[in-house]
């Protein structure tokens, strides 16, 4: 494979850095298949075991506290997380033009029946609306309605004090160490 393939994967980008804003499954080539995990390790290691098990399910519990706990931050706007999670998505000055449902899908990671849900709320409440795509009159996309972008500012600023609650003992340099780890975390991921 050339040169030309392996940065065209990376975008540009160097091995080991890690870009927070870029669609986040890996891109392959068509027809090139998709890339092989590592092996297991032959035997069984206790101690190795003991850490994975513990790390993996501290992130798993510390993934659902933080969607309750900042649930709780933005109910007063009469929405959830995940509804947050979406608009912020669309809120993008990369989105501007509005997404698709599969940008969306593979964006948030999310199956396309988890989205469903959430943007026939986020459409019912007023927020988002689906547009036919210019480029492709077959497509449709969501963007955030007027509704939306006005509500966006204020869910910005109370995003942010729950950032602050979150985060207030990380110094800048443990929330890009965090990030770097965790984008790690995602690409080992996205290769199982």
């Amino acid at each position: 494979m050339g040169k030309g393939n392996a940065r065209a994967r990376t975008n540009g980008r160097k091995a080991g850095q890690v870009s927070s804003d870029e669609n986040a499954r890996p891109a392959v080539a068509e027809g090139e298949p998709a890339p092989t995990p590592p092996p297991l390790p032959a035997t069984y290691n206790p101690p190795t075991f003991d850490i994975s098990n513990r790390l993996l399910f501290r992130v798993f519990q510390t993934s659902n506290l933080m969607q309750t706990r900042a649930t709780r931050f933005v109910l007063a706007h009469g929405v959830t997380m995940q509804q947050v999670i979406v608009m912020g998505a669309l809120a993008r000055p990369h989105a501007a033009e509005g997404m698709t449902v599969r940008d969306l899908c593979d964006y948030l990671l999310v199956s396309r029946q988890n989205l469903g849900d959430v943007l026939a709320r986020l459409e019912a409440l007023g927020y988002t609306s689906r547009i036919t795509d210019e480029r492709d009159r077959r497509a449709r996309r969501v963007i955030l309605s007027e509704s939306g972008k006005a509500l966006w500012p204020k869910l910005s600023r109370t995003m942010g004090d729950f950032y602050r609650v979150a985060l207030h003992n990380f110094t800048y340099d443990d929330c890009l160490a965090f990030l770097f780890h965790t984008d790690k975390l995602k690409q080992n991921l996205l290769r199982t």
